[in-house]
């Protein structure tokens, strides 16, 4: 979808990215894609933190006085 039939039909596109549809949004004349609406549900499912996805391939040791919050750490 063309940013400017976004633009003009901005709540039917809500409307149906709540019904769980994924909408291309490109730009420009060349009409390249540069991102995708989803529903948040969706997104919020692929950014969850993993936790041990190196478990076995790597380690790791914090120095006695590291203070930072895991959400600082996986910078959100």
């Amino acid at each position: 979808m063309q940013i400017g039939e976004l633009k003009s039909k901005f709540s039917e596109v809500i409307e149906r990215v709540k019904q769980g549809e994924k909408i291309v949004v490109s730009y420009g004349k060349s009409k390249r894609n540069v991102a995708v609406i989803v529903p948040y549900d969706e997104y919020k499912a692929t950014n969850a933190v993993r936790i041990g996805l190196l478990e076995g391939k790597a380690s790791y040791e914090f120095a006695e006085d590291f203070d930072m919050t895991g959400e600082e750490l996986v910078g959100k």
